[in-house]
């Protein structure tokens, strides 16, 4: 019921999630992150589990793909989960269970992944990853907003909006915004981005 991506600045080593839904406070269920360590988004049928117990994982030295097989592991409701997961290091790993609601999938490239369930279609991850491509160069901030702003202009959701949330980490970095019950929640998170700047 969610779009998001994850992703590291291989520069700067911040890490960063962004993502929408027509869910309400999505900001509180779906993204996590510790600087230095890295990111998850846990969503579809969201168990804030993935975050914690994700990022604690990653800090003990897990890979990602070793984190995330050990949590599937021990989770009966697996397969109805979507999780992203990103390390410092830059590797990424992603799982959609079969019972996901469709159009549901997940991309993963180089340094980020995209991932939503319940879409209109399979364009709107397509469009996210070429929009975070093409703005390479830019602050990750920026460049997770752009890709944000292209899921959600390729039909995002197709239940609607109603919530979004930005979060950024890394040295003297910290951005945390969050927006909920707005008819245009991704447009909403552009202005507050550009009037923390």
């Amino acid at each position: 019921m969610t779009f998001s991506i994850i992703a590291r600045c291989p520069k700067t080593l911040a890490l960063g999630v962004a993502v929408a839904s027509a869910s309400i406070a999505v900001g509180n269920r779906v993204p996590h992150i510790k600087a230095g360590v890295g990111a998850v988004a846990t969503q579809a049928k969201t168990n804030v589990n993935y975050g914690m117990e994700g990022l604690k994982l990653l800090e003990m030295g897990f890979s990602p793909k070793e984190a995330l097989e050990a949590l599937l592991e021990k989770d009966s409701e697996r397969e109805e989960r979507q999780i992203i997961m990103i390390d410092v290091e830059g590797r990424v790993a992603a799982f959609t269970g079969k019972m996901t609601i469709g159009w549901s999938g997940h991309i993963i490239r180089k340094d980020y992944a995209v991932a939503g369930n319940l879409l209109v279609s399979r364009e709107v991850i397509e469009a996210m990853a070429m929009a975070f491509e093409k703005s390479e160069g830019e602050t990750l901030a920026e460049r997770l907003l752009r890709a944000l702003e292209a899921g959600q202009h390729a039909g995002g959701d197709k239940r609607g909006r109603t919530s979004a949330a930005l979060k950024v980490q890394g040295d003297n970095l910290h951005v945390d915004l969050k927006v909920d019950f707005d008819s245009d929640p991704v447009k909403k998170l552009r202005r507050i981005y550009e009037q923390s700047l």
